[in-house]
């Protein structure tokens, strides 16, 4: 999708942050010395890198291999193992198995002088849009988003950080707004080139397809089917179907299905209602069927999930 119609109308971008839901949880420090290789394991979802100092390459077994530098943040897509380069041509390499764990922030350092060359903050990054939809969740190919012409960025990326540590109330809350700006940014200097690789964004692109999302998160309780989301775009069922799959990569009930029990298990977190009354009001006859769907959906019952 050409992400031209973003930048040339505003309300599309406003529309889309105003349903964002931002997880980011920075794992990782990553400091390297003048040639060094730093290989990282696939993530398990997509993961944010942000080029704190220093210059350098990102490479990938498919032969990617494209230079990185400061304030420069890059995208990886779900289970794409990659290194980070400080320089093209590497003398040494340090290779990490699996992804750190341990204290709020890990720092990994691939050398030995004690001065890096290159420093690069690492997340896992997940983004949600209206709690059904995920951003990255099918994300290609390697994002990669010059930031250094806005000066605000480098101080974001430091106040991420820094509530990554300690235990002040609220801190997951602010991470996420925090990450929300910088998305912003990411996604405004995104709305400058030709493509995106955010292939579910053509929804926001059709007016057909937004009203359907719009409809579907405005009241997922009430019984939808194809044929009354295909009328909501005006567009036969086929034709429907088609593009919906196409932009969503799942079929409208099973877009249907997911936002029911993404709010359900919201509704229950509250405690405000009972098993019952949450899985009326987001569209289930009877609690079997609903607690069927949910214990497949979050893996756990209900009951359970209301107990942890």
């Amino acid at each position: 999708m050409s992400t031209e119609i973003i930048a040339k109308n505003p309300l599309i971008l406003e529309r889309f942050l105003a349903n964002l839901s931002v997880e980011v949880e920075p794992f990782a420090v990553c400091q390297l010395d003048q040639g060094w290789r730093l290989s990282l394991p696939a993530p398990p979802c997509a993961m944010l890198h942000f080029v704190v100092k220093g210059d350098g390459w990102l490479s990938c077994k498919d032969g990617t291999h494209v230079p990185i530098c400061a304030n420069w943040a890059i995208v990886i897509p779900k289970g794409t193992a990659h290194s980070l380069d400080s320089q093209e041509d590497f003398d040494y390499e340090l290779k990490i198995e699996s992804t750190p764990t341990g204290p709020p922030v890990h720092y990994i350092y691939a050398g030995d002088s004690g001065e890096a060359d290159m420093t690069v903050g690492c997340g896992t990054l997940n983004v949600r849009y209206g709690e059904a939809l995920g951003l990255f969740d099918h994300l290609s190919e390697i994002l990669i988003i010059d930031l250094s012409a806005v000066p605000e960025v480098p101080n974001l990326f430091s106040m991420l950080l820094a509530e990554q540590t300690g235990d002040a109330p609220g801190q997951p809350v602010l991470r996420g707004a925090i990450m929300t700006q910088l998305l912003v940014y990411m996604l405004r200097e995104l709305s400058t080139q030709s493509e995106s690789s955010l292939a579910w964004l053509k929804a926001l692109d059709d007016p057909r397809l937004a009203r359907v999302i719009d409809h579907i998160l405005d009241d997922p309780g009430a019984p939808h089917t194809v044929e009354s989301l295909s009328e909501v775009a005006c567009m036969s069922r086929s034709a429907f179907s088609k593009h919906f799959h196409d932009a969503f990569f799942k079929s409208p009930m099973a877009l249907v299905n997911h936002v029911r029990l993404e709010r359900a298990a919201k509704m229950i977190s509250t405690g405000h209602a009972s098993i019952e009354q949450v899985g009326h009001r987001v569209g289930f006859s009877s609690r079997s069927h609903f607690s069927k769907a949910f214990k497949k959906h979050t893996g756990v019952s209900p009951a359970t999930y209301v107990a942890s």
